[in-house]
């Protein structure tokens, strides 16, 4: 199920952020002559072309890096493996060596068995990738309509939400149209929380490759940056990608690269995520902590990436019906007396 909503939900996301600048272009076009009934097509349009002129140049900066380190890291893989190879040898023949002959056979004997565990856990792993191939196949699709997708939420965005509206009776259209102002306010704060958090992880990313000297330090930071968007996985597949960078480009370096980046997932995850959610979303860092703990228990990778705004949406929704039920009051004993 997450497969096929992932495509829809990044839509939605593209679709808020572009928004602001449709909006602003289409207001800014000529108000009357032709360009009136091609206005908002024309703004999307041109969204898409930013857009893809974005995406574009921050794939050729990650791209460019990768080849290039993977490139190198072939050139150099049999001499790191053999060294490799040779140095736990080594070390491993150092510790037995001194231990008696009954200790030794037990330890060669565990090493087979896991020997035997491992190409069990590697069968395990590729029948897990083989099974995983139609889901993979349905997210490709679920991207492939995905501007089509964007395409007409950003075209017709208000229409939908009338439309929506629409469908309540008088009386409660004017609540459902609150309700949508409401979670827009809400979503729209998390965007910015996420946008910041990206920010400060890649600025920090940014200062210790340099600091290390290590190359193609802006595009490993901004990669960093970028990949916060994909709670808990996206720290990581950003750190792996620096480690493979730095192995085939500055060997000697990549534990302290690997060091740098759990530094500042242990700063993220125990300080910026709840202190810049909580600032956003108006919710305290204290019980921001527990929310992320208990949507993670509950749902994993959805839990952790929805609870914030569910909770801060559910929180504005009752601020409101409190505030319309007290308006209602006063209005009702403020009657009798005119």
């Amino acid at each position: 199920m997450r497969i096929i909503i992932l495509p829809f939900a990044t839509g939605l996301v593209l679709a808020y952020l572009l928004m602001p600048f449709v909006s602003w272009l289409e207001k800014s076009l000529p108000p009357k002559g032709k360009w009136q009934g091609f206005k908002r097509v024309f703004s999307v349009l041109l969204a898409f072309v930013l857009l893809i002129c974005l995406i574009g140049g921050f794939l050729y900066f990650i791209i460019t890096a990768v080849m290039d380190a993977s490139v190198k890291l072939l050139e150099s893989a049999p001499y790191f493996f053999g060294k490799s190879l040779y140095q736990i040898q080594d070390w491993f023949n150092n510790i037995i060596k001194g231990l008696p002959l009954e200790i030794q056979q037990e330890v060669n004997r565990e090493l087979v068995e896991g020997g035997v565990a491992l190409g069990q856990y590697v069968r395990n792993v590729f029948t897990g990738l083989v099974a995983s191939i139609p889901g993979t196949f349905t997210m490709i699709l679920g991207f492939a309509v995905l501007p089509f997708f964007l395409f007409y939420i950003m075209k017709d965005s208000e229409r939908l939400k009338k439309g929506f509206v629409a469908a309540f009776t008088p009386g409660v259209a004017v609540h459902a149209w609150n309700v949508v102002k409401i979670v827009e306010k809400v979503l729209g704060r998390y965007i910015r929380a996420q946008i910041m958090l990206g920010i400060i992880v890649a600025y920090f990313t940014f200062i210790g490759l340099i600091v290390m000297k290590i190359p193609y330090a802006v595009a490993l930071a901004l990669l960093a940056g970028v990949a916060e968007v994909i709670p808990t996985l996206g720290p990581w597949i950003g750190g792996a990608v620096a480690v493979i960078v730095t192995l085939a480009m500055a060997p000697d370096k990549v534990i302290w690269v690997a060091i740098l980046f759990l530094g500042v997932q242990l700063l993220e995850n125990s300080l910026l995520v709840p202190k810049i959610q909580s600032a956003y979303l108006h919710i305290h860092p204290a019980i921001m902590i527990f929310l992320l703990v208990l949507g993670a228990y509950v749902a994993g990778f959805w839990g952790l990436l929805i609870i914030g705004p569910l909770t801060a949406t559910i929180v504005e929704i009752v601020k409101y019906v409190r505030d319309h039920y007290q308006a209602q009051k006063l209005l009702e004993s403020a009657t009798p007396g005119q």
